[in-house]
């Protein structure tokens, strides 16, 4: 983007609608790919195309569509793998000395700073990435939905606290990149999530939890619209 030390690239990728993300430092000609998975050809073209070096990854969470190219990508890149550590944790793979983070943590990569942020729900340590107004939200947070709970390592609890926290603390104009393309729109902002997006929308936790848990996968397919207010 103008005027900000870096350009967010994406990819769709899998039979999921896989979004995957290359975070490009201009000042370094260094990058980041954000949960690399399905066809890490297109990466490293992607990487040639932009005529940058892969140096990290960094795992919004450590379900398989989202980390099935880790592997294909340390084969070919001596680059440093970023988790939280309560991912880490409930992954409990073995990587090869890995970054483990904390909430609130800050990666550098050349001039371009990254704030990790946690947010459970999908996985006892999900995380969000933040760059300038850009939040890039995995499964935490889709276009006019949320990432489901009834999966390995999911609660309900959880993302309702997650999904309000995110909502008070960034302005209405960040932009979010989610983790699947399940929208008619790949990208949209916060404030835009606010009125249409119905996770978005309860005050109460159990109302969110039996929606959640019982009613959304019922009523709603993909792609996902606004649903106003009531």
């Amino acid at each position: 983007m103008k005027n900000t030390p870096f350009t967010l690239h994406c990819l769709a990728l899998g039979p999921m609608d896989n979004l995957i993300y290359l975070i490009h430092d201009h000042a370094s000609g260094r990058a980041a790919v954000v949960d690399p998975a399905w066809d890490c050809e297109q990466i490293f073209a992607l990487e040639q195309q932009q005529q940058v070096k892969i140096t990290d990854i960094l795992l919004t969470h450590s379900h398989h569509d989202h980390v099935n190219g880790v592997e294909s990508i340390l084969a070919k890149r001596d680059a440093n793998v970023h988790l939280l550590k309560a991912e880490a944790q409930f992954w409990d793979h073995n990587l090869n000395k890995p970054t483990q983070h904390y909430g609130n943590d800050q990666i550098h990569l050349g001039d371009t700073a990254i704030d990790i942020l946690h947010t459970p729900g999908h996985t006892p340590g999900s995380a969000c990435f933040k760059l300038d107004k850009q939040l890039i939200t995995g499964d935490t947070l889709f276009v006019f939905g949320c990432g489901r709970c009834d999966l390995s390592g999911g609660d309900p609890n959880q993302m309702y606290d997650t999904l309000k926290k995110i909502g008070h603390a960034h302005p209405a104009d960040t932009i979010i990149h989610p983790g699947h393309h399940y929208a008619k729109q790949e990208t949209s902002t916060l404030g835009e999530q606010q009125a249409g997006n119905p996770f978005m929308h309860f005050d109460q936790r159990k109302d969110f939890v039996q929606y959640r848990m019982h009613e959304h996968d019922r009523c709603r397919h993909t792609p996902y619209e606004a649903m106003p207010r009531d």
